[in-house]
C-alpha cells in the first residue's frame, strides 16, 4: 500500500508493480544515484518497471542530464507501454542486450535474486562528442555494466548536504587501480587549484595529494584518503584555508575485479560561508533572545518588589498582574534563547506558563497553597507569531482560574485538528466557582478577547459553564 510520504516512483512501483521491500530498496540506491550515469551517458535515462499482470511496462522515473541537451522533452513518468510495443524491453530483461557503437541503450536493474527488476532505457543526446565526452562515455559504459551485475550503486552513500551532492559537471576524476590519476576534467583541476594544489594533477597520487592539501588533519582524514584512493565509495570533504571541497567516489569494477575509481568534486566553499554566516547569525539571534528575556525577568521582578512597598491594595494587584504578564512574555523568550527562528514549540511554553502561575499566583484560599495545574497538550512547533499572543492569552486564563474563580486543580489540553482548515485548540478547565464570559470581565478578559479574537482572528469559547467549575476554549486557524 502507498503511504505518505512516497515518492512518484515508488507509488508507481508499489500500485501498479510487483516488487517486494528489499527490491523497492535496491531500486531506490538505483534512483538517488543514477543522475551521475545520466551526465556521464550524455543521456535521458527512463527507469520501466513491468506490471504486475505482465501486460506491459510502466515509465516510473526519469531523469535528465546536466552534460547535453534533453532528448525527451515531454513528461514520461507514469505512461504505459503495452506488451506489444515493448519487445525491446522484455528482450531486455531476459539478459544482456548488444550494445551500440556509442553505447547500450537498454540496461536490466537486476533484483535481489538472479532475475532482472527493471529496465533502464538510454536516450542519448544528440550533439557531437569530443575527447572529454569520449571518456564521459567509456566511464558511463562502466557503470552500466556495474548495475547489470548488480555492483552499482553501492550501499547507500552518507550524503553530506542535500547541496553538496556533487554531479559531473562540477569536476570529474578518474583514478587507475594504482590510485593515480589518469584523467581530471578542466573543472576538477580549477577545483585543485583553488585548493592551492600547484603541481600537476594528471598523474598523481589523488590520495597522497588530498592529504597534502589538509594542513589541519583531523577524524575524517581517513575516510578522505580511502575516498580519494578508490578503495571505498563514500562521500568526505576536504578543507583547507583556502576552500572546502566535497568529493563523492565510487571504485570501479570489472567483474569483481578493481579497476579505479570515479571521483566528482564539487567546490563549496561559498556554500560553507554561507552556513558559517547563518550560525554566526542564529547565535547572535539566541543572545539577543536571551538578553531580552533577563530584562524582562528583571523588569517582572521589579514590578513584584514594587507591589510589595505599595499600601493600596488595588495598587498591589495592578503591579503584581503586570509583572505576571511581563514574566509571561520572558518565557516565549526563554524558549527562543534556545531554539530561535520562525517556529516555536508552543507545548514547551505552556508548560513554562503553568510553573509561572503556580509560582506568583496567589493561592486559591489561605493555608491551600497554590492551584495545581496540568498541561497535555500535542501542539507541537507554531509560527511564533502565533505563539507569543498565545502564550499571553493562556495565561491571563491560568491567572483567572488560579486568582479570581479560586480553582484549586487546573487543567490546559489542546490539539490541532487536521483538515482544509486546520484549528488550533486549547481548553483551560478548572474546578473553581466559574466565570461567564459573556459577562464584563477585568483587563485580563478583554486581553484575551482582544488577542485571540482581533490578532489570531481566533474565537474564545465558553463550554460547560458551572457553578463548580468551567472550561474555556481558544480556536485559532493554523
Amino acid at each position: 500500500m502507498p503511504t505518505p510520504g512516497m515518492r512518484t516512483w515508488e507509488r508507481i512501483a508499489t500500485e501498479r508493480g510487483d516488487l517486494g521491500s528489499e527490491e523497492i530498496s535496491r531500486l531506490r540506491s538505483l534512483v538517488e544515484t543514477w543522475d551521475v550515469v545520466a551526465d556521464l551517458s550524455l543521456a535521458d535515462l527512463v527507469l520501466w518497471l513491468p506490471t504486475w499482470n505482465n501486460a506491459g511496462f510502466v515509465a516510473a522515473a526519469l531523469t535528465r542530464p546536466t552534460t547535453a541537451p534533453t532528448s525527451v522533452p515531454g513528461e514520461i513518468v507514469g505512461q504505459f507501454r503495452p506488451r506489444r510495443r515493448s519487445g525491446e524491453l522484455h528482450r531486455a530483461m531476459r539478459g544482456p542486450v548488444e550494445a551500440d557503437a556509442a553505447l547500450t541503450n537498454l540496461i536490466a536493474v537486476p533484483g535481489t535474486g538472479t532475475e532482472p527488476i527493471a529496465v533502464i532505457e538510454r536516450y542519448p543526446s544528440v550533439r557531437r562528442g569530443g575527447a572529454i565526452d569520449e571518456v564521459y562515455v567509456e566511464l558511463a559504459r562502466v557503470l552500466f555494466a556495474m548495475i547489470e551485475q548488480g555492483t552499482f550503486p553501492p550501499d547507500p552513500l552518507p550524503v553530506l548536504g542535500a547541496g553538496d551532492v556533487p554531479r559531473v559537471g562540477d569536476g570529474v576524476l578518474r583514478v587507475d587501480a594504482d590510485g593515480l590519476v589518469t584523467f581530471a576534467s578542466p573543472n576538477a583541476m580549477s577545483t585543485f587549484r583553488r585548493l592551492g594544489l600547484a603541481t600537476e594533477l594528471l598523474g598523481a597520487d589523488l590520495a597522497r595529494t588530498v592529504a597534502r592539501l589538509v594542513r589541519r588533519p583531523g577524524p575524517m582524514m581517513e575516510s578522505l584518503t580511502l575516498v580519494a584512493a578508490g578503495r571505498i565509495a563514500g562521500d568526505a570533504e576536504l578543507i583547507n584555508d583556502s576552500a572546502s571541497v566535497v568529493l563523492r567516489g565510487w571504485p570501479l569494477l570489472n567483474d569483481d575485479n578493481a579497476i579505479g575509481a570515479l571521483i566528482l568534486a564539487a567546490d563549496v566553499t561559498a556554500s560553507r560561508h554561507r552556513e558559517r554566516d547563518l550560525l554566526s547569525k542564529e547565535s547572535a539571534l539566541r543572545e539577543v533572545h536571551h538578553r531580552v528575556k533577563n530584562n524582562l525577568q528583571t523588569v517582572s521582578a521589579l514590578l513584584r518588589m514594587q507591589s510589595r512597598r505599595v499600601k493600596a491594595p488595588e495598587a498591589q494587584a495592578a503591579l503584581a498582574e503586570a509583572g505576571r504578564r511581563v514574566a509571561a512574555i520572558a518565557a516565549v523568550h526563554d524558549i527562543l534563547s534556545v531554539e530561535p527562528g520562525d517556529f516555536v514549540n508552543l507545548d514547551e511554553v505552556l508548560i513554562r506558563l503553568a510553573q509561572l502561575t503556580a509560582e506568583v499566583v496567589p493561592g486559591p484560599r489561605a493555608g491551600h497553597g497554590p492551584p495545581t495545574i496540568t498541561v497535555s497538550t500535542e501542539l507541537g512547533s507554531v509560527p511564533t507569531d502565533t505563539a507569543g499572543p498565545l502564550a499571553m492569552a493562556v495565561s491571563e486564563l491560568l491567572a483567572n482560574a488560579a486568582e479570581h474563580s479560586g480553582a484549586t486543580t487546573i487543567e490546559v489540553t489542546g490539539a490541532i485538528t487536521a483538515g482544509t482548515s486546520p484549528q488550533l485548540t486549547i481548553t483551560v478547565s478548572d474546578d473553581g466557582s466559574g466565570f461567564d464570559l459573556s459577562a464584563p470581565g477585568g483587563l485580563g478578559l478583554s486581553i484575551v478577547r482582544t488577542v485571540i479574537e482581533e490578532d489570531l482572528r481566533g474565537r474564545l469559547l465558553q463550554v460547560d459553564a458551572a457553578e463548580t467549575g468551567s472550561r474555556v476554549r481558544v480556536q485559532v486557524p493554523v
